[in-house]
């Protein structure tokens, strides 16, 4: 997730604090499966690094200099259109890394993508020649950047799916409706900007329709924020036709 020029930490440190050790191994499995002469190896290596949002992480052609896994935070990664228009293939959360950087140093291929800190993060990082040394000579390593591969490559599909075969508005009242995102109250802060890049569509789009939406009962929208009013009539939403 970190090529080599975009990433600035504003700090970056080696990890030496037996507390942020065991915190690491507690959120990655792949270290709490190894044994002690790889995890001796792998924080001989790993540095602490911290970003503050909106912080750039990468831009589209650039060279992967490290690869990140996340310990607090979120980033989004996208892809950016000739009109402008924003596409959310992902995000990456605590305990999670990128697939397109761990494929991009495998392969020696640029970044086809951008990747920017939503919230602030911390991450340990490795050099992408540890990388690329330790997916030849240790097994765990190995199956950890290809099980990473393998589950994030099914999130980009589904996102292609998603755009390619089901209408916007049956994707927006689903994105409505997702676990977590609205509080208690029924309240969802975010922007119609943001849903549009979520949704890989354009915010005229996405604010026609929740108009609709607010003319049918269903939500009520002000200015940064979406009440949910209905959300058995939204559920319904996503089934019709």
């Amino acid at each position: 997730m970190t090529p080599n020029s975009a990433l600035t930490p504003t700090h970056k440190t080696l990890i030496s604090n037996n507390h942020i050790i065991e915190s690491v191994i507690g959120q990655f499995g792949f270290l709490r499966d190894a044994d002690e002469n790889f995890r001796s190896i792998f924080f001989k290596h790993a540095n602490l690094a911290r970003l503050d949002a909106p912080h750039p992480i990468c831009d589209q052609g650039d060279q992967c200099g490290h690869l990140a896994l996340l310990l607090s935070g979120t980033a989004r990664v996208y892809k950016l259109g000739e009109n402008g228009r924003e596409l959310t293939l992902y995000r990456i959360g605590p305990g999670e890394s990128c697939i397109l950087t761990a494929s991009c140093i495998i392969s020696d291929k640029p970044f086809p993508a951008f990747a920017i800190c939503e919230t602030p993060i911390e991450a340990v990082i490795i050099n992408t020649s540890e990388v690329k040394l330790w997916t030849h000579q240790h097994t765990l390593w190995r199956n950890y950047i290809f099980s990473l591969i393998s589950d994030r490559l099914g999130d980009v599909i589904s996102v292609v799916e998603e755009i390619a075969f089901r209408r916007v508005d049956r994707r927006l009242a689903s994105y409505l409706l997702q676990p977590g995102i609205a509080s208690e109250e029924g309240d969802i802060q975010i922007t119609h900007q943001a849903i549009a890049s979520d949704l890989g569509t354009s915010r005229e789009v996405v604010s026609r329709i929740l108009k609709d939406f607010e003319h049918q009962g269903l939500i009520s929208v002000t200015r940064g924020f979406v009440h949910l009013n209905d959300t058995n009539g939204l559920a319904t939403k996503t089934r019709e036709n």
